[in-house]
């Protein structure tokens, strides 16, 4: 057991630093990660197989756009096509207007919101295809580069800039990603109960000829009334042959 979970710490850690990398590690530096643990090449082979299959790319970044849909690519053009229109700056521009958003002047604070939009769009093609919209995404990361621009006077040099709000976007990112696999699993669970009740309200309908109420099918099934009236509220009210006590 042991050996399995130091296995997964490495991995993790090796998932870590390639998204420090641009989502890209070398072969050198995933065997001298996993050094030690005394993997065999096919295991190697099985690792970098892995990390293709989370867009991480091995030697060279890995191309973000295989993994949009259709949809995403359109909605991505577009909104490209409307980061292009603001107006560029030089490198020196930027930290000229770095240092003045640190400093707490509200017009550099919110250029430098501007500068940051395409980066986000670029961390936001990391997240895709984890059961939320492109959109949603780039949505949570503009939010959390909002705030971020705003917390600059924590930060010592203009240099840490770049890495704290890829961070705060990552974050808001993986949250949303998360809040919505709890919704996905809670949306289930309450399918699952509403199927439930619906098919033994069915089946008990069948052998009386007619709709059952909610304290007929409790005594049959073993369920709870209060449950099965639950359910019949998480339906809308629309188990075909079960009768609807609000209507009594």
């Amino acid at each position: 057991m042991e050996k399995e979970i130091i296995f997964a710490q490495t991995l993790e850690k090796v998932r870590g630093l390639s998204r420090e990398q641009g989502n890209c590690i070398s072969e050198e530096q995933i065997r001298e990660a996993f050094a030690g643990q005394g993997l065999e090449e096919d295991q190697l082979a099985l690792v970098q197989e892995y990390l293709k299959q989370h867009k991480i790319g091995i030697g060279q970044p890995a191309d973000m756009d295989e993994y949009l849909t259709d949809e995403e690519k359109d909605y991505l053009r577009d909104y490209l096509e409307e980061l292009a229109l603001m107006k560029k700056v030089s490198e020196g521009e930027k930290e000229a207007i770095t240092l003045s958003a640190m400093a707490g002047d509200a017009g550099a604070v919110a250029r430098l919101t501007e500068l940051y939009l395409s980066e986000v769009v670029d961390i936001a093609k990391l997240y895709a295809g984890q059961g939320v919209y492109l959109e949603d995404l780039i949505g949570e990361g503009n939010v959390a580069l909002a705030v971020g621009t705003q917390m600059l006077g924590c930060l010592e040099h203009a240099s840490e800039v770049q890495g704290m709000l890829g961070r705060m976007a990552m974050d808001a990112m993986e949250a949303y990603i998360e809040g919505n696999a709890q919704e996905s699993r809670k949306d289930k669970r309450i399918a699952e109960r509403v199927n439930k009740v619906a098919d033994a309200a069915s089946e008990l309908s069948q052998a009386l000829g007619r709709k059952v109420t909610p304290e007929e099918l409790a005594a049959e099934t073993g369920m709870t009334a209060a449950a099965i009236e639950e359910a019949a509220r998480m339906s809308g009210y629309k188990i075909e042959d079960l009768e609807n006590s609000l209507q009594n």
